[in-house]
């Protein structure tokens, strides 16, 4: 590990993996050692078309060519942010039409939760235990998972948790809320979908006491789960959808669509009620555009199923519980965390990038680039059944 890493760089945990990047190319990554990766993790979901996709790439360098930074966002009408903005509002549901667009998912986060406040004039948020939304501040305080927030209190007061999936507390949504956040599919939780029309019966709860469905995509969007968005696998139209992650094919991004009516009012009372000195920047609106375009041009959407099928027929296993999720948003679940940890290093030095979700100690994530070829998802569900049978190995000579 690069020494110079580890004392410049500030870390999020004490033990980073710490590998060395020369380069990437589709599904693959390359280290300084010239070792060969198989990436089943696609940059925690972000680069949706893999690494260094040419339409992405010409893209930006297109853009560059033209014109970077110029203007605090809102102010002048940049063809790539208007262009991607308006492709955007075609595939979304009405009245989902309009989109601020800024640097980040937890950004991202922090605008919508505003938005509901401003439209509603309510301060309550409600949120789900285990939900994961980004880690700034107003993030952080809808995040629901307290041994990763204590530290940092206080954080925004009047925010309520219920259970995902749990009806009886549906009811938590009163007069007072100003919006309820959920993840489409939790993710950090262990890639929990909704059941028994969960999501609609929110729905139907916002509608009757007039609180905002706020619906996060950071990880299922762009085409992941089958369909461009995941909430649209479960019959409901948010207030606000919050985006990021897989939407700039691997560059930083994120933004919140909403009705004209509601976004609008961040104009005024206040002026200037959310801005950013880099949202809708061109080249990453450019990279953004051609991301959509080529994920809605192509088979990718209904291929991630058909993938999903060939992953479920591969991934069986003893130590295998089960696999969680949709498309190619999986988690391979195992009894305990030590099992996860042992397959993930081990995948790694046989040449096969897993990773771990937030919260849940048992779970493999593999959400790959949503390009991955049959043949490669064969490859590595090899290597991790490989990697099972000698860890089983070692459990039972003990």
């Amino acid at each position: 590990m690069n020494p110079d890493f580890i004392k410049y760089q500030a870390q999020t945990s004490p033990y980073p993996l710490g590998m060395e990047i020369s380069h990437a190319l589709g599904s693959y990554i390359y280290d300084t050692n010239t070792k060969k990766y198989l990436d089943f993790v696609a940059g925690v979901s972000a680069c949706a078309l893999g690494h260094q996709n040419k339409r992405v790439n010409d893209a930006i360098k297109n853009q560059l060519d033209k014109y970077s930074h110029v203007m605090v966002y809102g102010e002048y009408s940049q063809s790539p942010a208007v262009e991607y903005c308006k492709l955007l509002a075609s595939l979304l549901p009405k009245p989902l039409e309009k989109t601020y667009l800024v640097n980040s998912g937890t950004e991202a986060t922090e605008g919508a939760l505003k938005l509901a406040r401003r439209v509603t004039g309510r301060s309550q948020l409600i949120s789900c235990h285990n939900a994961y939304h980004g880690n700034t501040m107003g993030s952080l305080s809808v995040m629901g998972f307290e041994e990763r927030k204590q530290i940092f209190r206080p954080l925004i007061p009047d925010v309520d948790f219920i259970t995902f999936n749990n009806e009886a507390d549906i009811l938590k949504i009163t007069t007072k809320t100003a919006g309820i956040i959920l993840e489409s599919i939790q993710g950090g939780a262990g890639f929990i979908q909704p059941e028994n029309d969960f999501l609609v019966k929110v729905r139907q709860r916002c509608d009757e006491v007039g609180a905002l469905l706020l619906i996060d995509e950071i990880q299922p969007g762009f085409g992941r789960t089958g369909k461009l968005f995941g909430f649209q696998n479960y019959n409901v139209v948010p207030d606000i959808v919050i985006l990021g992650k897989g939407m700039g094919g691997g560059m930083p991004v994120g933004a919140f669509s909403a009705s004209a009516a509601h976004m609008d009012l961040l104009s005024h009372n206040p002026k200037l009620g959310h801005i950013t000195t880099f949202g809708g920047h061109p080249v990453i609106a450019a990279a953004c555009l051609a991301t959509l375009q080529e994920i809605i041009e192509t088979n990718l959407m209904q291929e991630a199923l058909e993938k999903e099928k060939l992953f479920r027929s591969l991934l069986v296993h003893p130590l295998i519980q089960e696999v969680r999720g949709i498309g190619l948003m999986l988690a391979i679940m195992t009894k305990d965390a030590s099992i996860t940890n042992q397959v993930i290093f081990k995948c790694q030095d046989k040449g096969l990038i897993l990773f771990w979700l937030l919260f849940e100690g048992c779970a493999i994530r593999i959400t790959p680039p949503l390009t991955i070829s049959n043949d490669e998802i064969r490859e590595g569900c090899a290597i991790i059944l490989e990697a099972m049978d000698e860890i089983q190995s070692i459990m039972h000579h003990k």
